[in-house]
């Protein structure tokens, strides 16, 4: 499951970087993940590394990397 959520991580960060800021909807198309639970692990994974930043805008959750 480890290693699964960190593939994830990786199709999050390779989105990202590629596509700049977006809505988790939009970003769960880019990557394709099947579920939310899959999205949500791999986004608090980045989290915890301290690689995005997250902003919300009414209901809508945006997230994009951040680059040191």
């Amino acid at each position: 499951m480890i290693e699964t959520i960190g593939t994830n991580a990786g199709l999050i960060w390779n989105a990202l970087d590629k596509l700049g800021k977006m809505d988790v909807k939009a970003l769960k198309k880019a990557t394709k993940l099947r579920t939310d639970k899959e999205l949500y692990a791999a986004l608090g994974w980045l989290a915890k590394e301290g690689k995005l930043h997250f902003d919300e805008v009414g209901e809508e959750l945006f997230v994009e990397l951040i680059y040191l």
